[in-house]
């Protein structure tokens, strides 16, 4: 009670003075990101970066090739998802100064050089320039921040400012004048956006910290975009599958661990992009987290659609609900702020993973998920009352569940087939998938993989059942979307699953007891053959097998008749 009164009482008085104010540096940096690099909050930011690149870049902790890197060759494509680890520069030997990056690529790549010229990058002064009251105003702070971090860094000489940020600057060394275009050449990663603005990338980082799980559901630190590339170069299938340009488009949504223009397309790397919804949509989307479009066709969504134009996205998310006139909620307000605060950590308050888990269902109650729970009631708050909020996420929690014991059931069923051996072909051509993964019902690698009977049917649906459908539905209810968790996407598709994996599971018993009796017959054991009835299964099989000999019989009887017809 006293819990929920703070948050109100939060909620009412103290929250809209923060969405008004510009937070310290520092302020969204969890503690737990200090403990982790062994640091205390008034560390420079030298040593906040030194530490953090150290770790970023430790393949024991998530970088590179990962733990199957032997089993897989990168693609020539595949070098720009992590370009730290496999990209290799063009082999064009020559010196370029800052000016003649720009001069050439006006020429050759004419899109990046008007992208960047309308970037903030592309002109600091005119930043420095603006009225107290523009939009973007707050960006001068910003630029003073990065100016420090240099300055901490003996990058910039102390009291020296930026012109701009030009190609030379991410694409060799920040403040080089001339540079060797085959061997001082780079594709930059999220280390090095992180040099200068070092809170940002903190704050990504921290998602490795604030996301452990009490009872391991997952491991440390994921389901996280910090460790996304970790997470899909880990997968078993995707390091074993030979098709390794399809593999890439896995990839091309897990490489946010490596680069920042996930969100900040590059070259104009732009906060109000990164702000609208659409942005998040490339990879939150489809058949096993469809967000966006969850989000789209709810009534928050309707919002944004009908209402979003109007809205000053260069307002920063901490005034958006204020200045920027917004009067609904977008992925980023809602996942970016914590506690009243916006930042880029966006699992401080995730529950649930990626994918519903019975061992999070049942664990609901713990007091990790119940803080958790609260501060999102915090966050629905902004535009809801805390009783409502906190009714809609019981019901969240409650669908999701149920969801929950119809994949359960489903699995219970997959096992036991797999277990005596039923599953079509599973005797006889069931090839294990390639290593390093293993064989198992209903496995992730039957959606990627097919050779002879690996995947069956009833395997891929399954598998849609456990990592699809069941994730649509807690989507569906997550984001208010109704049709994604009821009759449309989520519990009907969970329904018509779980009915086809039951009906094969009663087609392959009968045929397995019918060729038993027959298999019996031919060696001329049991003489009550297929009369056995000690079982309902063998009772079903013998009464489809009895139709048939009655039918046999009775053509027998015929057929005189039949031959005498024909004579006459």
């Amino acid at each position: 009670m006293l819990r929920h009164c703070l948050h109100l009482f939060f909620g009412m008085f103290f929250l809209p003075l923060l969405l008004a104010a510009s937070p310290p540096a520092g302020a969204d940096i969890p503690d737990e990101t200090y403990e982790a690099l062994g640091l205390t909050r008034d560390a420079p930011p030298k040593d906040l970066y030194g530490a953090l690149i150290k770790r970023y870049y430790d393949p024991g902790k998530g970088h590179g090739k990962g733990a199957f890197g032997e089993l897989w060759q990168p693609t020539p494509f595949t070098r720009y998802l992590d370009p730290k680890t496999l990209y290799v520069a063009p082999d064009m030997d020559f010196e370029a100064t800052r000016e003649e990056c720009v001069e050439c690529h006006s020429t050759v790549t004419p899109g990046w050089v008007h992208s960047w010229q309308k970037s903030v990058h592309g002109d600091l002064d005119e930043i420095r320039g603006l009225p107290a009251g523009d939009s973007r105003a707050y960006k001068k702070e910003l630029i003073d921040q990065v100016e420090a971090n240099l300055h901490s860094m003996g990058v910039l000489p102390e009291g020296q400012n930026l012109d701009d940020v030009g190609c030379i600057d991410c694409h060799m060394r920040v403040g080089a004048l001339k540079g060797n275009h085959k061997a001082d050449l780079k594709m930059p990663d999220a280390a090095d956006c992180g040099q200068c603005h070092v809170q940002q990338f903190a704050e990504r980082e921290s998602e490795r910290d604030t996301l452990t799980w009490p009872q391991e559901q997952w491991p440390a630190g994921r389901p996280s975009h910090a460790l996304s590339w970790q997470a899909n170069v880990e997968t078993a299938i995707w390091a074993g599958m030979e098709q390794r340009e399809v593999a890439d488009g896995c990839s091309l949504c897990h490489t946010m661990q490596n680069t920042c223009n996930s969100c900040h397309t590059r070259h104009e790397f732009s906060a109000a992009e990164a702000r609208k919804p659409e942005t998040c949509s490339t990879c939150h989307n489809g058949v096993d987290h469809n967000e966006f479009e969850a989000f789209s066709m709810s009534k928050h969504g309707v919002v944004y659609a009908t209402q979003g134009h109007d809205w000053d996205w260069q307002q920063p998310l901490s005034t958006a609900f204020g200045a920027g006139g917004q009067t609904g909620p977008t992925c980023q307000t809602c996942h970016m702020e914590y506690e009243g605060e916006y930042g880029h950590n966006l699992v401080r308050k995730v529950r649930w993973g990626f994918e519903p888990k019975p061992e999070i269902a049942e664990n609901l109650g713990h007091e990790w998920f119940q803080d958790r729970k609260e501060s999102w009631v915090t966050t629905c708050s902004n535009c809801h009352s805390p009783s409502f909020a906190r009714a809609y996420l019981d019901m969240m929690d409650e669908g999701t569940k149920q969801g929950i014991e119809l994949v359960k059931e489903a699995r219970g069923v997959m096992n036991r087939l797999y277990e005596d051996k039923l599953l079509v072909g599973q005797t006889t051509n069931r090839p294990a998938p390639p290593k390093p993964d293993a064989d198992s019902p209903g496995a992730f690698a039957g959606l990627f993989f097919s050779s002879g009977n690996f995947p069956t049917a009833i395997d891929y649906e399954f598998a849609e059942m456990w990592e699809q459908h069941v994730m649509k539905h807690f989507k569906g209810l997550a984001h208010v979307h109704p049709g994604g968790f009821t009759y449309s996407e989520g519990w009907s598709r969970l329904i018509r699953s779980l009915a086809r994996i039951k009906d094969a599971d009663t087609q392959l018993r009968e045929k397995a007891a019918l060729l038993q009796r027959v298999e019996m017959l031919e060696s001329g054991g049991d003489k009550r053959g297929l009369l056995d009835l000690d079982t309902p299964v063998k009772r079903a099989a013998a009464g489809g097998a009895g139709v048939a000999l009655a039918g046999f019989g009775l053509a027998l009887l015929l057929l005189p008749a039949i031959r005498r017809r024909r004579r006459d």
